[in-house]
This record gives structure tokens, C-alpha cells and sequence, in this order.
């Protein structure tokens, strides 16, 4: 017989809250969904044994058998990873409050979890978060209570309730049944400590974030907001909601792309998409979209790196490439074992034109298809010749290999751009519009000295220029596709024969041999898998939507290697103008459409949950200095600490006090020299430290972090990271 754990561990301090008369359908609740999850892995463990176990199949049969272990398998991890702790909340409809709603012969509570679950009965023990049904969990609010009468949420620690707390919408959900204090969930959540991970939030989200994360994903929505007003929250579960909630979003259809601004946030932020049973979503920077990102350094001179930022530079790419794509304007005769054939400067064009939209690299292969078919019409009617071996005959012709490849040359993307850093009349063809001066200045020695503004041009040279080994990979698909078409002929021959002998006959003999030498049959036996292809870049797309946060940070050649990548365009774009380091004077409207996205909704937080009020007392002054209509936003809550300042000396002292005290929790230094031997303490550049939180953030010398706006960004993106206590240290 199952033994019975209570879910609630409450302590001593909320002993009140333990009464049966609140607790005891929550219990009764949670049994029904243990034995759920129990029964749920196991049923789950099967089905994949099974599936591993069954043959592969071949081409989309194996895709989508590949597709359900990956579903079944994330599933599987979300259920054995939260148990019970599944389950955020719940939500009492007003018409089923009142004396006696949480005992026997009531209308039961709805369940709010990460995942709906159903038992084996067709009850719906929890409700998916993303569903419409849960919306009131997020969204109710006083003034617009959305038909609820309360909402519980809960407080797990280590699979257990260790807190809840309950609100009230009508005073039918107050009877009794309601365990109410003077903290909610939220404002109790905003004080615990931080970790290296950003921590789980979905259950106290509110209803100003809840009302983006639920919107709909067509054209580009701005989310605006200061710091602490939960950007990033809303941009993670926005992307999980959409993959929910919007089909034309799948994974089979390109899925999302979430993009931030750095290493350090995307680690920091790892653990949410996986929490929200989300496994499959795209991360990464605007510098992992190219190989070359890896190494590059940013520019050292601010009006190069200013020129390589437009996107009419990256459009130059375009004219860099058309340069390589001009058709022969000489006859040339061409022999082969059959004929001599002359080629015209008009073949040559109309080769040249078979290769229109598709990239320069791989469009060879179209040319040399389309030189085949004009030389195979040239030939005497009365002359028989195999098309295969004709054509091999022509790629054998020196002359016309040559000829081809001067004109067209298989080029690379890396020594493409770098010839615009090394050869001014290049670049002055491609970019017309640049004086000699500037041509002058974008001029380097070492070109392939990679920097952060190369990262676009490259980006679109390898769009534009497509694979350089494609035309070879081509072939030798072809001719695998060809042997094992043979080899499948030779395989139908053998079975029809064999129908034949068994005395296979009448319309079903018949019909067996018209199904085995059709051409249905050839391409069905074929295996797909085992041919050669090329190893997919997994952050080419396309993608169906693109998440962007910090997206005030992107130059305009940044958007466009974005826009590439997300045809419908389709965004997500979070960001504050106000931490724009380098200057956002316009609206986020005229930026987006400057760059190619249409159909602009804008979506504004203004509500600062993170940042205590003592510290944003500090840090206001720091931004308006340079940015007086800076959108800061207004806290909800102080932390009782004051903002300390001190000498660069103290730093260790200031460090070593705070560890001692604090058992748990992280600090960050910023600005200063790499802090070692602590745990928990981080050491940080600003711009790197954007997007993440700290309980204590050490500023080193804040006036050196540079004049102007960015210096000013810099000083209140770093004040701004501290959920608890600043401390700003000078120099003597």
C-alpha cells in the first residue's frame, strides 16, 4: 500500500496555515497527481523503450520517430525532475466559492502546472500554464478579477510546500478558506537570494507581464522597459508560450530563436526555458550566428566600426559578389566524343540566368545543368547520345572548365570581405557611396583581424555566397541516389520474378507488378539516410520567430543578420533605450522599420520589481545626467539598506563581511580587478554584466567607466544589477 507524504512542510511561524480547513483539498489534489506522475513515467518509460528498440525506418519515418523520442524524452525529464512542485497554484472560480468550497460536494479548484496532466480517467488534475484556462492565475487583478474568486500560490522547496499564500477577489472566497498575511508571494519572492541561475518565476508573474507574454506573434512586438521591471522573464516565457500556444511556430516550422546579448546571461539564464518544459529553443549571441564570432575583438575606431554598422554596407555585399558573376562574352567551341558544339555569348546569358536566386556557390552546379541542356540541343537530331555521359564529357573539357571558372568562380566568404579591407577599388565599386577617405580608413594591414562589426558582412557574404563544397556534395549525392536506384531495380526484378514463379496472377499479380515498377516504389526503397549531405548550421534558419533581448544594443548591420533569418518576420524585441550604450535617439518604431520590420506593436513595463528603492535613488541621477528622458522605471519595494560608498581599499573587507554574513546569495564586483578565491563572487565588465542580478553589487570606481552616454549606461546598468545592497568604492 502507498504510503502518504504531506505535501505541505510548513513551519512553526506558519503553523496557522496548516488548518485542514485550508489545506486538506490541496492534499487530497496532490495525491491524485502523485499517483498521476507515477503512472505517467512509467507509461512514458515504455513508450520509449519501445520505440528505441523498433527499427529506425528510413528517411521521414525515421525523422519523425527521432521527433517523438526527443518529445517523450523532454517530457520525460520535466516530470521526473519537478514531481510534485509541477503544480503553481490554483484558482477557485467565484461561482463555486463560498462556505464549504474547499470541502466535499463543491466544485473543485483549477490546478495551475509547468505541464497539463491528466489521470487515467480523463480528469485534468493540472492545467498547462500557457493555456487560456490558466490565464486568470496570471492576469486576474482587483479591479479585474476575471471571474475568480481567490488564487493560492505556492512556495516549494525541495518538493515540498514550505509557503503559500492566498488572494482574495470577492468576499464569497474570504469564508474561511482563505490563509491571508501581509506579504504576497511576489513581494516575498523579490527579497530571496540570488544564484548563479536566474531562479524560477513563473509562479508570481503579474499581470502587466502576463498580458505580453500571451500576445499574439505577428509582426515585431517591442517590449520596453527599465531595469528590474522583469524583461527577460517575460521574453523566456513569451518564447515558451508561443511554441505552446501558436502552431505556426513548431519546431517542424522553423521554431524560435532566442538571442541575447552574452555568454554570461545566456548561462544565467540556462535553466528557465528547460524548467518551462521547453528543451528545443535556439540560444545564443549576435556573435555565435558566424564562425569567425568566436575570436573577434571589437573595433578600436569608433567611426570604422560606425561605417561597417549601416546596412547599406552589408547590401554592398550583394555588388561584391555580382562582381564574380559575369557572363562570358566569347564563343568558345566545345568538344566532346560525339560532336564539336559552339557555345554563344547569348548561351553563356542564358546559363548565367539559370543560377538567379539561388546562392553564388551553389548555383554552379544549375549553370553547368543548364550549359548541358543548350549543347545537348546543338546536336544532330539524328545523333543518339546518352545525356549522363555527354555531360560528364563537358565537365571533362578543360577549356570550358576554365572559362566557367573565371567567370564564376567558387569563392569564400572570409576572402571576400577581407578584399574589401585590402584592395580600395573594390571596395570603392562596391560601396559607391563612400568617400576616398573612408575607403581609405577601412584599409587593414591583417585582414582577416576579425572585429565585432566584421561579424555582419561576413554573415551575409556566407548567406549570399551558400556552400563552396555544394556542387561536389551534389554530385556525389546523385550518384549514391543513382547506385542505390540500381540496386533497388535489381531488387523489384528479383521480386517480380519470384511473384511470377509462386504463381502470382489476376489483378492482384497484376497490380504487384505495375506497384513495383513504378516509380512511387524506386524513390519509397530508397534510404535516404545513408546518402551524403551536408551538416546543417543550426543557427541558420529559418527560424519562425526570433526573441531578442537587449535588443536596444544592435546595429543596424546586426538587424539584418537577424532579419536573414526570420523570413515572416516575426520578433519578439526586448530592450530599454535608456541602457543603449552607444545612443538611441529615435523611437523603437522608427528603428525597426529603418531596418526592414513592419507591422510595429509596442508593449511598455514600468513597474522596477527588482531594484530596491534606495538604489534607484542612486542611480536615476547617473542616467538623466546624459539622458533626460530616460523611461526609469518606479520600484515597488525598498530593502532597508542603504547605498554605502567607500575606498577601493575596503574591497576585501567589504567582500569578506558580506560572505560571512550571507550563507547564501551572489555579489559582483564591477569595474574592478578580477576577484578570486571567493565563491559567489563574480567580477565583471558593465556591458557584460546586463541582464543578470546580484543581492550585492560592488561598484570600483564608477567615474572611469567613460564620459558621454555610454559612460553614463555603463554606471546605471552596473548600479541597477543589485537586488539588495549597493556599494560604490572611489579611488583616493
Amino acid at each position: 500500500m502507498r504510503t502518504h507524504t504531506s505535501a505541505f512542510n510548513l513551519s512553526d511561524h506558519h503553523s496557522p496555515k496548516a488548518d485542514p480547513a485550508l489545506i486538506a483539498a490541496d492534499e487530497q489534489h496532490f495525491t491524485a497527481v502523485a499517483e498521476s506522475l507515477e503512472e505517467s513515467i512509467a507509461e512514458l518509460s515504455d513508450r520509449l523503450t519501445v520505440l528505441r528498440r523498433a527499427p529506425g525506418g528510413i528517411g521521414r519515418e525515421a525523422m519523425e520517430r527521432d521527433n517523438e523520442i526527443h518529445r517523450l524524452t523532454a517530457r520525460l525529464r520535466t516530470l521526473r525532475r519537478f514531481g510534485l512542485d509541477l503544480c503553481l497554484g490554483r484558482i477557485v472560480p467565484a461561482d463555486s466559492a463560498g462556505p464549504g468550497s474547499d470541502g466535499p460536494g463543491s466544485a473543485e479548484p483549477v490546478y495551475i502546472g509547468r505541464l497539463g496532466l491528466t489521470d487515467a480517467a480523463g480528469r485534468r488534475l493540472l492545467v498547462d500554464w500557457r493555456s487560456p484556462a490558466a490565464e486568470p492565475f496570471f492576469a486576474a487583478t482587483h479591479a479585474r478579477p476575471m471571474g475568480l474568486a481567490s488564487r493560492r500560490r505556492y512556495q516549494w522547496t525541495d518538493g515540498r510546500i514550505h509557503d503559500y499564500w492566498d488572494e482574495v477577489f470577492s468576499a464569497d472566497g474570504l469564508e474561511g478558506h482563505a490563509a491571508l498575511d501581509d506579504q504576497s508571494a511576489f513581494i516575498a519572492s523579490l527579497g530571496s537570494n540570488r544564484s548563479e541561475r536566474m531562479r524560477d518565476v513563473l509562479a508570481t508573474i503579474q499581470a502587466d507581464q502576463d498580458a505580453i507574454i500571451r500576445a499574439g506573434s505577428r509582426g515585431a512586438l517591442v517590449v520596453d522597459g527599465g531595469p528590474g521591471t522583469g524583461k527577460t522573464v517575460v521574453a523566456l516565457h513569451r518564447t515558451a508560450h508561443l511554441l505552446y500556444a501558436d502552431p505556426r511556430l513548431g519546431h517542424r516550422r522553423g521554431g524560435v530563436l532566442f538571442v541575447g546579448p552574452s555568454r554570461p546571461y545566456l548561462a544565467y539564464v540556462s535553466d528557465v526555458l528547460p524548467s518551462l518544459g521547453e528543451e528545443g529553443v535556439r540560444t545564443c549571441t549576435v556573435r555565435d550566428l558566424v564562425p569567425e564570432g568566436a575570436t573577434a575583438v571589437p573595433e578600436s575606431d569608433p567611426e570604422v566600426a560606425r561605417l561597417k554598422s549601416s546596412a547599406e554596407m552589408v547590401r554592398s555585399i550583394e555588388l561584391a559578389v555580382r562582381f564574380y558573376e559575369e557572363a562570358p562574352t566569347q564563343a568558345l567551341t566545345v568538344s566532346t566524343p560525339w560532336a564539336e558544339l559552339r557555345l554563344t555569348a547569348d548561351d553563356w546569358a542564358e546559363a548565367f540566368e539559370a543560377a538567379d536566386g539561388v546562392p553564388h556557390n551553389e548555383a554552379r552546379e544549375r549553370i553547368w545543368a543548364e550549359l548541358g541542356s543548350l549543347l545537348l540541343e546543338k546536336l544532330d537530331e539524328d545523333t543518339e547520345v546518352p545525356e549522363e555521359p555527354f555531360r560528364r564529357a563537358l565537365r571533362a573539357d578543360r577549356e570550358l572548365a576554365e572559362t566557367l571558372h573565371g567567370a564564376w568562380p567558387v569563392l569564400d566568404p572570409a576572402d571576400l570581405v577581407g578584399d574589401l579591407w585590402s584592395v580600395p577599388a573594390y571596395l570603392r565599386l562596391c560601396a559607391p557611396w563612400l568617400s576616398r577617405d573612408e575607403v581609405r580608413l577601412l584599409q587593414r594591414a591583417d585582414v582577416r583581424a576579425w572585429t565585432v562589426s566584421d561579424l555582419p558582412l561576413l554573415d551575409a557574404a556566407r548567406q549570399r555566397l551558400g556552400d563552396p563544397e555544394a556542387g561536389l556534395r551534389l554530385r556525389r549525392y546523385e550518384q549514391a541516389l543513382a547506385d542505390q536506384r540500381r540496386e533497388m531495380s535489381a531488387v523489384v526484378d528479383n521480386l517480380i520474378a519470384a511473384a511470377a514463379d509462386s504463381g502470382a496472377d489476376g489483378d492482384d499479380g497484376e497490380g504487384l507488378v505495375r506497384m513495383l515498377r513504378g516509380e512511387d516504389a524506386k524513390v519509397s526503397l530508397v534510404d535516404e539516410s545513408v546518402l551524403p549531405g551536408a551538416e546543417r548550421d543550426a543557427l541558420a534558419g529559418p527560424f519562425a520567430h526570433i526573441v531578442v533581448d537587449e535588443a536596444q544594443e544592435l546595429t543596424d548591420a546586426e538587424w539584418q543578420m537577424l532579419r536573414l533569418r526570420c523570413p515572416s518576420r516575426s520578433f519578439t524585441v526586448v530592450g530599454d533605450r535608456a541602457q543603449a550604450r552607444h545612443g538611441f535617439t529615435e523611437s523603437w518604431r522608427e528603428r525597426l522599420e529603418r531596418v526592414g520590420l513592419d507591422r510595429v506593436e509596442m508593449a511598455s513595463l514600468s513597474i522596477n520589481y527588482r531594484t530596491p528603492e534606495e538604489v534607484m535613488a542612486e542611480a536615476e541621477p547617473a542616467i538623466r545626467a546624459a539622458l533626460p528622458d530616460a523611461n526609469v522605471p518606479t520600484s515597488v519595494r525598498r530593502s532597508g539598506v542603504p547605498v554605502a560608498h567607500g575606498a577601493v581599499a575596503d574591497l576585501d573587507g567589504i567582500l569578506d563581511a558580506w560572505l560571512a554574513e550571507h550563507a547564501e546569495g551572489t555579489a559582483c564586483v564591477i569595474g574592478g580587478p578580477a576577484v578570486r578565491g571567493r565563491e559567489r563572487v563574480f567580477s565583471l565588465t558593465p556591458e557584460l554584466s546586463k541582464g543578470l542580478e546580484f543581492d550585492l553589487v560592488v561598484l570600483v570606481d564608477p567615474e572611469r567607466f567613460g564620459t558621454g552616454v555610454e559612460g553614463a549606461v555603463d554606471r546605471y546598468v552596473a548600479m541597477t544589477r543589485a537586488t539588495r545592497q549597493l556599494v560604490i568604492l572611489t579611488s583616493a
